[in-house]
C-alpha cells in the first residue's frame, strides 16, 4: 500500500474567504481600467492573459508577482479565450457528474479529470455524495480537452484539492502541480524515460493492457532503469513496432515497445540507465509514445510497484513563477465560487 499520498492541509473555507476578496479587488481594478489605467497596468492584464514564460533571470518571476493584483481576469475574459468555467456535485460518479455539466463532452472532460485525482484518490471507492468539483477546460475541434486547473472537494479527506498545470524551469513539458507546489503524478525512482509529456495509461486501466504508456515526442531516449541482458530485439514487429526486451538480475523482463530507432542488440549487457532506444511511433501505434511492460514469468506486474516511485517539488525559483500561474486560474474560478 503506498503511504505517498497527498493530503492537503489547508481548510477550503479560508480559500472562499480570499476569493472574495479578490472578486473586490476586481471591481477596483475595472474602475481604475475605465478611468484610463496606465500603461504598466495594461501591460501586466496583458501578462496574465497569455501564457506566462519562465524567467530567463533571477528575480523577474518575483518582480512580476509584486506587481500583479490578485485577480485580474474575470469570467467574460475567460470565455473570450475560449474557456469554459465548471461546477458540479457528485452524485453518483465522476462520469455522471460530467455529463450533468456538459452534455456533449462531459465524457472526455470527466477522463482528463478522473486522470489527475487518481493518484491520490481510489474514483471506485474515496468518491462521496456532495463532493464538488471545479474545472478551467476547452475542448479544440479534435475533441481534444485542454483542462490548465481542477479542483475536487472530498468530504472523506475533508479538505479541497486543487491541481494546476504548470513548467518547472528544467522541464521539457509541463506538469500537473498541487497549490503547495508538489507534483500531482509520481514518477518511478528508475524510470526508462524521462523527458515525457505525460503517462497515458496505467497497467490497471484495463485487462487487456499491460504495461504503462508514457507520450513523448519521437526521439526521446529510452533507457534500462536497472542493469541487464538484452534477450531480444524487434519480435512480433506488426503489433509492437520496433522493440527490445531485457532480463533484470531477477529474472523480471522488461519490454519497451513501439520504438525509433535501436541503439542496442540481442545478446548485450547494459547498464542501469544505459540507452536503449528512442521513443518512436512504430506498430500498432496511434501516436508518439513508450509503451513499457514488465513480466516475471506469467505474472505481469506494476511498474509503479516494481520500482520506487517519488514526488517532486517545486524548487524556489520554479515556485515563484508557479504563484503567477495560480494566481491566473484561480481568478477563472472566482466569480464561479463567489456565486454559490
Amino acid at each position: 500500500m503506498r503511504t505517498d499520498k497527498y493530503r492537503p492541509n489547508q481548510p477550503p473555507y479560508l480559500l472562499y474567504g480570499l476569493l472574495g476578496l479578490s472578486i473586490a479587488m476586481n471591481v477596483l481594478l475595472a474602475a481604475r481600467l475605465l478611468g484610463g489605467g496606465d500603461e504598466d497596468t495594461l501591460e501586466d492584464v496583458a501578462a496574465l492573459e497569455e501564457p506566462v514564460a519562465e524567467p530567463s533571470v533571477p528575480g523577474e518571476a518575483q518582480a512580476l508577482t509584486a506587481d500583479v493584483p490578485v485577480v485580474e481576469m474575470a469570467a467574460s475574459a475567460a470565455a473570450a479565450e475560449g474557456w469554459q468555467v465548471v461546477h458540479g456535485t457528485v452524485t453518483h460518479s465522476l462520469a455522471r457528474t460530467f455529463q450533468g455539466v456538459d452534455e456533449d463532452d462531459g465524457d472526455a472532460v470527466g477522463a482528463v479529470f478522473s486522470r489527475l485525482f487518481m493518484w491520490d484518490l481510489d474514483l471506485r471507492r474515496d468518491l462521496q455524495k456532495g463532493d464538488e468539483i471545479w474545472a478551467v477546460y476547452r475542448v479544440d475541434s479534435d475533441g481534444a480537452v485542454d483542462m490548465p486547473v481542477a479542483w475536487y472537494r472530498s468530504n472523506k479527506l475533508g479538505a479541497t484539492m486543487k491541481a494546476y498545470r504548470h513548467q518547472a524551469a528544467d522541464d521539457a513539458f509541463a506538469s500537473y502541480w498541487y497549490a503547495d507546489g508538489t507534483e500531482v503524478p509520481l514518477r518511478m525512482a528508475a524510470s526508462p524515460i524521462d523527458d515525457y509529456e505525460q503517462i497515458t495509461s496505467l497497467l490497471k486501466d484495463r485487462p487487456s493492457h499491460k504495461g504503462m504508456d508514457f507520450k513523448a515526442p519521437v526521439g526521446t531516449p529510452v533507457v534500462s532503469p536497472k542493469a541487464g541482458t538484452v534477450t531480444r530485439v524487434n519480435w512480433n514487429h506488426s503489433n509492437n513496432g520496433n522493440c527490445v526486451e531485457v532480463r533484470f538480475a531477477d529474472g523480471t523482463l522488461a519490454k519497451f515497445l513501439h520504438l525509433d530507432a535501436l541503439d542496442v542488440q540481442e545478446g548485450q549487457h547494459v547498464k542501469s540507465g544505459q540507452r536503449l532506444a528512442a521513443s518512436g511511433n512504430t506498430g500498432h501505434s496511434t501516436a508518439p509514445h513508450l509503451h513499457y511492460q514488465l513480466n516475471k514469468g506469467e505474472k505481469v506486474l506494476d511498474p509503479l510497484e516494481y520500482h520506487d516511485t517519488l514526488r517532486r517539488k517545486l524548487d524556489s525559483a520554479s515556485a515563484q513563477s508557479f504563484e503567477v500561474t495560480k494566481a491566473r486560474y484561480d481568478t477563472m474560478l472566482a466569480t464561479e465560487i463567489a456565486s454559490l
